[in-house]
């Protein structure tokens, strides 16, 4: 057989096998360990004395993938950055952000709901893991909105898709992922998040209230609190808005020239302000201790994808696959637009079946290429490309589009991780009531998506600044 067609076979022999059930991380690890072997066998004409000699050549091969890649500063990032959510939440930060927010938005209707997005928000720009942040909300938000007489379906919807938000909203560990499998600049990315973040938060915001005005009893507002109590409510939230703007300051120099430092300089210094402020507020060993657990938890679960994943990558490249599928996208006779929003649409479907992570791990190997060929090419201008922005800038637009579909895919059925944690960690809900909860917001998502689609800008505007 041809590497294509090999690549082709494993390829979906991978697939049958994450759906019927085996993690991400082990179906990929072992279809591409199977796709090497078979590509090194068949260079032999498939001899049968030479089949350990490709079985050898095919783990050596494999065994490079989890050093060479994974050593990789800038993953270095990912820890880093949930340490920082996990000690803002023992240190009582997030607490602390949802009373400012509730105290100041709670007002309009659907107040609790509204205030509980906004809060959202604010963590997940000093968490940047999803699953993190929708754990953190399910424990605070979602007893304060059953308390006044909210649908418990809803109120763990809001908070399950809410979550979603750290996937981009910097930092962003899905935009640091992305950087590295795409190699484009992970500060530019991660500045590139912010606006279309917001936005996603400001459209949820916008269903929240619209269904709260049109249903009886939906959402009713909170008030009472005097502009005395708003104020002081403030000063204890403030310590997350300046680990934010450290870290803008590092990725980012505001004033021009150069940057202070690295995006991963400026994530360990998040964390040791973080780590300040909770010994500060009398965070002690044990709550420390969970805060260090957790994150290592999460982070050996997000790193281990990646080498499995990676080892298919590189059986991909052995396979020709990348090529040769960036070679049948440009075939077409569709327009470049209608490819791309059918490569969404393939996102939101592969999303029903498989993790966010494991989803673009595996995907954008292949469909990347293919994307900035359909532009005409990584170093083609702005006045020549098919999206009408220059190589970089489409890689970035893309990186964007593909993390917001991943968004999209927490909070789908069958898989939707983001789900499954808020029934985890609220015994009253079952998960089929996490996945009604969330379906009004799959529209807010599909609107979000196509602005962005339609309107670039949007996600341009912040890094072309830069």
């Amino acid at each position: 057989m041809e590497p294509i067609d090999i690549g082709l076979a494993v390829t979906g022999l991978m697939l049958v096998i994450v759906v019927l059930g085996m993690r991400v991380a082990f179906a990929a690890a072992l279809a591409g360990l199977v796709g090497l072997v078979w590509i090194f066998w068949s260079k032999k004409g498939y001899a049968g004395d030479e089949f350990l000699w490709a079985l050898t050549v095919a783990v050596k091969t494999a065994g490079q993938v989890p050093h060479s890649k994974i050593s990789s500063q800038a993953l270095s990032l990912i820890p880093t950055f949930i340490l920082i959510g996990y000690l803002a939440y023992y240190a009582g930060l997030t607490r602390a952000l949802f009373e400012a927010a509730k105290r100041w938005v709670a007002w309009v209707p659907g107040g609790l709901a509204v205030s509980t997005v906004f809060a959202t928000a604010g963590f997940a720009a000093v968490s940047g893991a999803s699953v993190a942040t929708a754990a953190v909300f399910a424990r605070i938000a979602i007893p304060e909105m059953l308390k006044i007489g909210y649908d418990k379906r809803f109120a763990a919807g809001v908070v399950a898709a809410a979550g979603t938000l750290a996937s981009l909203i910097p930092p962003s560990a899905l935009l640091v992922i992305y950087a590295i499998i795409v190699e484009q600049d992970v500060g530019k990315l991660l500045l590139a998040g912010f606006i279309p973040g917001v936005f996603s938060a400001i459209v949820y915001v916008v269903l929240i209230v619209g269904l709260a005005l049109t249903i009886k009893g939906f959402g009713p507002p909170v008030g009472g609190f005097t502009w005395r109590e708003r104020f002081s409510a403030l000063p204890p939230a403030l310590p997350i808005v300046f680990v934010v703007v450290t870290i803008i300051f590092f990725v980012y120099n505001p004033f021009g020239g150069d940057a202070w430092g690295t995006p991963t300089e400026g994530g360990a210094i998040g964390a040791f302000v973080v780590f300040l402020m909770a010994l500060w507020r009398g965070m002690r060993w044990p709550e420390l201790k969970d805060a260090l657990l957790e994150t290592a938890k999460l982070s050996v679960m997000i790193f281990t994808i990646i080498w499995g994943v990676l080892i298919y990558v590189r059986f991909l490249g052995f396979a020709d696959l990348p090529h040769a599928f960036a070679d049948w996208i440009t075939s077409l006779t569709l327009s470049p637009m209608l490819i791309l929003v059918c490569i969404l649409l393939a996102y939101a479907v592969l999303g029903m079946f498989m993790d966010a992570i494991g989803m673009l791990l595996l995907t954008l190997p292949v469909v990347y290429p293919a994307v900035m060929a359909l532009n005409g090419g990584v170093n083609v201008s702005a006045e020549e490309a098919a999206f009408g922005m220059s190589g970089p800038m489409c890689a970035i637009w893309f990186g964007i589009l593909v993390v917001k579909m991943a968004e999209f895919c927490l909070i789908t059925p069958p898989i939707g991780l983001n789900c499954f944690v808020v029934a985890g960690v609220r015994p009253d809900l079952s998960v089929q009531d996490v996945f009604r909860g969330v379906m009004p917001f799959f529209v807010a998502d599909a609107v979000t998506i196509a602005l962005l689609v339609a309107f670039p800008m949007i996600v341009l505007w912040l890094p072309g600044l830069a």
